[in-house]
């Protein structure tokens, strides 16, 4: 099978539409926060931290519905600690995230043993299985998951053009301080799009997690950072940061398919999304910005 035969196949397609489904969450849960103004490098904790709580909850209760509502709580909580953290207290936002980060990579190291006496992955669960025998790539097109993503892309986009809370929102990520001088709460418009936006990641958590029908010790692997780096490549708009996303699960999706076709080390197919995230960011910052939007004015600053 050649090169071109392997990127076109439907195992290809449908291995990419799976792995997009916690970038493109995460990405929107970015833009989410972002626009209003805090920063948000805890994406990649929350979808670790929501990948935990999604398997540990359907395995207890035996619900995958269960296991869902649990993950996206799990993600609002974080974004609501992120937000209690920086919005309220006033802590510097890059410190909070790193640290939620941190917590969430050894908390749930620690959950996992105290849990299931492992530290590498929990027991297996069903997940959303579709029922067997139907085309890969239809089956991958009908997941739950992918359809949820989908919707939630072209509701951010829509919410934040063409809703009053749209508009504030944006307010409070470009002058803060205009924006509480007329009336808007700038306190509480960030700290609902903190929790939103770390819902939705938690959304992609679950869906990282019921995929592999498992939870796995550092299962989210950088996809919460390549996420960011997505919004950012995208100009803080939610469209273009999915599509960015689908890039990014293009190429790791590509790495996990040729690993059987060609014989170059795993290794080296396996840094393919984050090379790709590292030239996405020089060639913006090369660019200086002339063709993509800048981040939010208000971005990291407090009202006056």
């Amino acid at each position: 099978m050649s090169a071109l035969d392997v990127i076109v196949s439907s195992t290809m397609l449908a291995q990419t539409a799976r792995m997009a489904i916690p970038y493109g969450c995460a990405a929107v849960g970015g833009v989410l926060s972002e626009r209003s103004g805090v920063v948000n490098i805890a994406l990649e904790g929350t979808l670790l931290a929501s990948a935990l709580a999604s398997v540990a909850v359907s395995h207890a209760t035996g619900s995958d519905l269960a296991g869902v509502v649990a993950g996206v709580t799990c993600g609002a909580v974080v974004g609501l600690v992120h937000a209690l953290l920086v919005v309220r207290g006033r802590i510097d936002a890059i410190v909070s995230g790193i640290a939620l980060n941190l917590v969430a990579a050894g908390g749930t190291r620690f959950l996992l043993r105290a849990l299931y006496g492992s530290s590498s992955n929990s027991p297996s669960i069903a997940g959303l299985r579709d029922p067997i025998g139907r085309n890969v790539l239809v089956s991958a097109l009908r997941d739950p998951f992918l359809v949820a993503t989908v919707a939630i892309v072209a509701l951010t986009a829509w919410m934040l053009t063409r809703t009053r809370f749209g508009l504030r929102l944006r307010a409070c990520g470009e002058d803060p301080s205009a924006a509480q001088a007329v009336g808007i709460h700038v306190t509480g418009m960030r700290t609902a799009a903190v929790v939103l936006g770390s819902a939705v990641t938690g959304l992609g958590g679950t869906a990282l997690a019921y995929d592999l029908h498992q939870f796995q010790a550092g299962m989210s692997g950088g996809r919460g950072f390549i996420a960011l780096a997505a919004v950012i490549v995208s100009g803080w708009r939610p469209l273009p940061a999915a599509l960015a996303c689908l890039l990014f699960a293009a190429l790791d999706a590509l790495q996990i398919v040729l690993q059987n076709q060609t014989n170059l080390p795993s290794q080296v197919l396996a840094v393919l999304p984050y090379v790709a995230t590292l030239v996405a960011l020089v060639l913006v910052a090369r660019r200086g910005r002339r063709r993509v939007a800048g981040p939010p004015a208000g971005l990291g600053k407090h009202p006056v």
